[in-house]
């Protein structure tokens, strides 16, 4: 069935407004704001009295997907998804369907009209092209975030540890293999590569803990029964700057004398649990993350990335060869890694023929769903000279939220909440951007990389297209090297940890074919719209 919202104090008032066929907005009592989604605290006054305000319904598109994955069984596809900004706010804007037009017909620009359709006890506001000349004013703008806030000091927590293990589990598709399994084998095998005993171990930080399909082992409380560890402290949770936040909360409890040697784990499960049928889509869902979204059919987040890519390849003429390049180079990276799931050759043929997932999506510009495990060891500074690997320094991490915590409300040119952490990076660093002998950058689809590529100032904004010189730019034995281990597009989703893995793997010189020569710097960054967040890692020998 179609998900619908559930209809809560906070947004029933939304939901049923259609029932008039007229559109509703939360709106201040004290300055006149227009806010969405509804909130208890106008975000520009702080006044807590609000009352929802009748808006014309009169809107223009800004980003939009024609979905083609069948996710839900009574919403056939192609269908349309779209993000409008409505006439009388330009940062409100609605995730909502275009209706009564061919998929093919809807563009930016397009001037629509709010209609409504009626589910049960809830109108959903969806909208349809009114025939009049396109929007030409510029409802989105460039990326102009304020700057980060500079350090409070000159110490940098980060310089009081060193990345001293890594470990993974069996990595591929639909092991049917229990996912604590997968975690206390990567544990242990971390463990073993820092030269230290289970005993030695006196934190556990996960990303995110417990959590739905098959995303996770079952936090910090599953792996700690297993284990039996003991731990001075734990830490395991979503609310993070992105999945490696987990790595950065280890540092800061090592740099502040709670532990020595924190053991940081990540797993996913997802294809065993899909095969296993384990789990469904909820008949009614609420919050902030599935609420404004789930009910127009955008249940992946390959449609809600979409809609930035079409605005970003509006903006800037970009067009599926900048995105083909990422497919192509994470898949020629992976011919050389052993335990990549996908390994096999590809072409530019084959990546435009591939079936669409959600335009300008096909199959190859989305990560493969996996089962596998990693690990890495936050350890004190001073162990660096007794480990049997060569010690990874952190230079700099980047962690600030600079944009709205939205899909859809702020940045609609770029993957959303990548540019802060980025920017936050360089703030803590003398190193820049042409100082990175290698990049792992989230991919969890390709204009994901695109985003971070651009955030992280590697070329400007808008010039991706032709800064990767079809890819070579960005291969092994190019400029920037990006994801040497084919990144989640071919190796495997291991939702962020696998960059890191790789990194270490790439900075201690141990990645066998797809080494990058004289590897010394590295750029690691997860994420992939939760906030994200983003590390500068070195040898401690450079």
């Amino acid at each position: 069935m179609r998900p619908l919202p559930a209809l809560t104090p906070a947004s029933e008032w939304f939901w049923t407004s259609g029932a008039d066929g007229k559109l509703r907005i939360q709106g201040c009592d004290d300055c006149g704001t227009l806010v969405h989604p509804p909130v208890p605290v106008c975000p520009k006054c702080r006044s807590s009295a609000s009352a929802p305000r009748e808006v014309s319904g009169r809107a223009t598109v800004v980003g939009f997907t024609v979905n083609i994955q069948q996710w839900l069984p009574d919403m056939t596809p192609p269908y349309v998804i779209a993000v409008v900004t409505i006439d009388e706010s330009d940062d409100v804007r609605l995730t909502t369907n275009i209706v009564g037009v061919e998929p093919a017909e809807v563009h930016i620009g397009q001037r629509v009209q709010v209609s409504f359709e009626h589910h049960e006890d809830v109108w959903l506001p969806v909208f349809s092209p009114t025939g009049e000349p396109d929007e030409t004013r510029d409802l989105v703008g460039e990326p102009n975030l304020p700057a980060p806030r500079p350090p409070l000091s000159s110490r940098r927590f980060e310089h009081d540890v060193v990345l001293s293990g890594i470990g993974r589990s069996k990595i591929g598709r639909r092991l049917m293999v229990d996912p604590l399994s997968l975690t206390t084998e990567a544990c242990l095998n971390a463990i073993a590569d820092a030269g230290l005993t289970v005993e030695d171990i006196d934190g556990l930080s996960t990303y995110p803990g417990m959590a739905p399909m098959g995303m996770s082992e079952g936090g910090v409380a599953s792996v700690e029964e297993a284990l039996r560890i003991h731990p001075t402290w734990i830490n395991g949770g979503g609310d993070l700057p992105g999945q490696a936040g987990a790595i950065a909360q280890a540092m800061l409890a090592v740099s502040a004398g709670l532990c020595r040697h924190v053991l940081c784990f990540r797993t996913v499960w997802e294809s065993t649990h899909r095969e296993l049928r384990l789990g469904g889509m909820p008949s009614r869902v609420t919050g902030l993350n599935s609420e404004w979204r789930h009910p127009f059919g955008a249940i992946s987040a390959a449609s809600w990335i979409a809609m930035q890519a079409s605005q970003y390849m509006h903006r800037y003429g970009a067009d599926r060869e900048m995105l083909a390049a990422i497919a192509l180079n994470g898949r020629a990276n992976a011919g050389r890694n052993p335990d990549a799931i996908y390994r096999a050759p590809m072409t530019m043929d084959d990546y435009m023929s591939a079936r669409l997932v959600s335009t300008p999506f096909g199959l190859y510009d989305c990560d493969v769903p996996c089962d596998g495990a990693v690990a890495v060891i936050v350890s004190a500074v001073d162990v660096a000279g007794d480990l049997p690997h060569p010690a990874i320094k952190v230079e700099a991490v980047g962690t600030q939220i600079l944009e709205r915590v939205s899909w859809d409300q702020d940045t609609m040119t770029h993957e959303p909440l990548v540019m802060g952490p980025a920017k936050h990076l360089w703030t803590r660093t003398d190193l820049t951007p042409a100082d990175v002998d290698l990049a792992c950058l989230y991919d969890g689809f390709t204009f994901n990389a695109i985003s971070w590529l651009e955030a992280l100032g590697f070329c400007g904004f808008g010039e991706a297209q032709d800064w990767l010189d079809k890819g070579r730019r960005i291969a092994l034995d190019g400029d920037l090297p990006l994801n040497p281990h084919g990144g989640q597009l071919s190796e495997g989703r291991l939702h962020g940890f696998g960059f890191v893995h790789e990194a270490i793997k790439q900075l201690r010189h141990e990645a066998g074919d797809r080494q990058v020569a004289h590897a010394r710097t590295a750029v690691v960054s997860t994420g992939g719209g939760a906030p994200g967040g983003v590390f500068l890692l070195r040898r401690a020998d450079s």
